[in-house]
Order: structure tokens, then sequence, then C-alpha cells
């Protein structure tokens, strides 16, 4: 068995379903994002909006590396790894869970994912939104609605690249986290 790499579009469940999905299978569990922090004492979000893009790919690299050398010294060489939305556009650190893992593709539908972000967004003093991922911040949304729009091209474009990359693509719906975790498990 090799471990299992789950991605997908912020908010489909990818750290929530591999704390699930590891405890049934009795896997270690790995959180890119968590371990990109631990690494760098800075939010995800700090590295890519204060050192860049390229700083940013370079720590997910090195949390990805992390987890395949913490891998390789243990007897049961297989986890489940959680990731990043954005991973899809770092090829190194997809070169390197390649090597090691199947990947699954949590295809949340866009309006699910949507509300997740739009329900999450804050309004500043000053009107402005926060809360919101970095993609949408830079593009300046004045509404919620705004958020949206931006959100379905980003949705458009990240679906067809995670498909590409995926082994097994999974329909994450509203139905339970239990449900959802059964369904992951059935495609393995």
């Amino acid at each position: 068995m090799k471990s299992i790499v789950l991605m997908g579009i912020k908010h489909c469940g990818k750290s929530t379903q591999g704390k699930i999905l590891a405890k049934k299978l009795e896997l270690p569990f790995f959180d890119t994002d968590s371990l990109i922090e631990e690494m760098n004492g800075m939010t995800c979000r700090q590295i890519y909006s204060e050192k860049g893009e390229a700083a940013f790919k370079t720590a997910e690299y090195q949390a990805c590396k992390k987890i395949k050398d913490d891998l390789a010294s243990k007897k049961n060489k297989c986890a489940v790894i959680a990731t990043g939305g954005g991973i899809c556009n770092n090829p190194e650190a997809i070169a390197l869970l390649k090597s090691i893992a199947e990947f699954i593709f949590l295809k949340t539908p866009e309006k699910l994912a949507a509300d997740r972000i739009v329900r999450e967004a804050k309004t500043d003093s000053q009107g402005n939104l926060t809360n919101i991922p970095a993609y949408i911040a830079k593009k300046n949304p004045r509404t919620k609605n705004d958020i949206r729009e931006i959100f379905h091209d980003f949705y458009t474009e990240r679906v067809k690249i995670y498909e590409e990359l995926a082994d097994t693509t999974v329909q994450m719906t509203d139905d339970s986290v239990e449900q959802n975790s059964d369904r992951i498990l059935c495609s393995i």
C-alpha cells in the first residue's frame, strides 16, 4: 500500500477527512500546511504574503520532503497526507509526493466550497473584506457576491488541474463527515 495524499480546493475537507482516514486505516496523519507553519514559525498566509510565492513553494516542498523522510525511517512507510489547496501549482512538491503516494482529489461542488469561504469572510471597520483566501483578496472584492464571482474562475481552473493530477476523484457532498469518509474509503 502507498500513502494517500488528499488534495482539493480550500474547504473540501482534506484535513478533517485526513484525520478520520488515518484513524480508520491506523496510519499516521500529516497536514502539510500545519507542518509548514511549524517549520517556519509563520502561517502559510504570512509566508505567501510577506515572502512571496517562491518562498511559500520552497516551504511547501520542504514540508513534503520532511514527511517523505519521516516515513522512510518508519517500519510502516505509509500515511495519510492532507495538502494545501495550492500544492497543484508546485511541481517539485507534487513529484516528491507522487513518488510515495496515491493522489485522491476531494471534489467539492463549487457552491458548497464558495458558501464555506463566504461564511468565513469578515468585514473590517473600513468596509474591506478580510479572512478570505489570498487569491481572492488580491482581486479586491467589495461584496460577498464578488467573492463568489472571483472564486468561480479559480474553481474552474483548479478542478481541471486536480483531475489531471489525481489517481482517484471522490465526489464530496454536504452529507455527514462520516458518509464522505466512507465514500473515500470505498475509492481506495
